[in-house]
């Protein structure tokens, strides 16, 4: 799941005054608050496609990943491993 986020409130979240700051300002925070914010950021967004291609910078914290396009928007990605964990497995 890909969600394009509101930059101002993601930096006003954080304290932080552009994406490069994010990563230093997280690495001050308890992850369990970290994975809060970001919840909370993305709670009322639209999935949304990106094309990888065109990110220019990207942060990973956890299951979440930040990402920065060369428009400069902001997507954040949920890593939903439970999909994968339940895939199909051999009868092998």
């Amino acid at each position: 799941m890909i969600t394009l986020l509101n930059k101002t409130s993601l930096y006003n979240t954080f304290g932080v005054d552009d994406f490069n700051s994010i990563e230093g300002a997280i690495d001050n925070m308890a992850p369990s608050m970290v994975e809060y914010h970001l919840s909370d950021l993305s709670q009322y967004c639209e999935d949304i496609y990106l094309n990888k291609r065109d990110i220019e910078k990207s942060v990973s914290i956890g299951d979440y990943n930040l990402y920065r396009d060369y428009n400069d928007n902001i997507y954040l990605e949920l890593d939903n491993d439970e999909n994968t964990a339940y895939g199909t497995a051999s009868f092998w």
